[in-house]
C-alpha cells in the first residue's frame, strides 16, 4: 500500500473558490479502483493550509489516479486559485494495526 501525505497551500481568501474544486476531487478520487482512502483537511490554526491524506492500493493504482481527467482538471485549477507550495509525500506502509 502506499500512503501519500502531505500539504498544500493557498491564500486564505481563495478557500471557499477552491472547495469545489476540492471536492470534486475528493468524491471522484475516493470512487477509483485502487483507493483506500482520499481526503482534503483544512488546518484550524494556519488558514490557507489544507493536509492531503491518500491511501492506494499499489503503484498501478496511483498511476493510474495520475492519468485521470479528473487531477488533470484540479491541477489546471491550480494557477487561478493561487496554490504554489505543495509537499506531498509517498511512503509504502503495511497493514495497519489498532493501537
Amino acid at each position: 500500500m502506499l500512503l501519500i501525505v502531505g500539504t498544500i497551500r493557498l491564500p486564505p481568501e481563495k478557500l471557499k473558490d477552491a472547495r469545489p474544486f476540492m471536492r470534486a476531487m475528493v468524491e471522484s478520487s475516493r470512487a477509483e479502483d485502487g483507493c483506500v482512502e482520499y481526503g482534503y483537511a483544512e488546518d484550524v490554526l494556519d488558514p490557507g493550509l489544507i493536509h492531503v491524506k491518500e491511501l492506494w492500493r499499489d503503484q498501478a493504482a496511483l498511476d493510474r489516479h495520475f492519468a485521470t481527467d479528473h487531477i488533470a482538471d484540479w491541477r489546471a485549477s491550480w494557477r487561478a486559485l493561487g496554490i504554489g507550495d505543495r509537499d506531498l509525500r509517498v511512503y509504502e506502509v503495511g497493514e495497519p494495526r489498532r493501537t
